[in-house]
């Protein structure tokens, strides 16, 4: 009798067990896209060019506006999160003037972002994977 009450009584504590991890999974977000870093500014995890302290940013609001700040000139344009896809549009550059270096590299930033087709984040960290890879960081003011 002992033993059929202990199996019971084991049975019960695996199904409360289960139910409770049920409960905490289900109450995580469903998509990826939830747990993107949306209102929030991040920087390119890169150095400075030579001459300047500037640093290409993303501004990402709510509502996937996305302004993004390049090695010399800026972009509006729209972030598409889906899962773990992204697509990045955008719109006309500004019309700086610019050295052939920071030209080059305004251009490199652009179309990676343009062609990354998925995201991950690894802690205060926002990856772009597409051809090429971007790290991006929290800005922290």
């Amino acid at each position: 009798m002992k033993s059929a009450l202990l199996v019971a009584w084991r049975a019960f504590c695996a199904g409360l067990v289960f139910s409770i991890m049920a409960a905490v999974l289900l109450d995580r977000p469903a998509t990826a896209a939830e747990a993107f870093p949306f209102d929030e500014e991040l920087l390119l995890d890169a150095k400075p060019m030579r001459g300047s302290k500037r640093v290409p940013m993303l501004d990402i609001r709510a509502d996937g506006a996305v302004l993004i700040e390049l090695w010399c000139n800026s972009v509006q344009g729209q972030v598409v999160v889906a899962n773990d896809t992204i697509t990045v549009l955008t719109g006309a550059k500004t019309d700086r003037t610019c050295s052939p270096e920071r030209e080059r590299g305004d251009q490199e930033v652009l179309s990676a972002l343009e062609q990354a087709t998925n995201w991950r984040r690894e802690g205060d960290t926002l990856l772009f994977i597409g051809p090429q890879k971007l790290r991006f960081r929290r800005a922290t003011n």
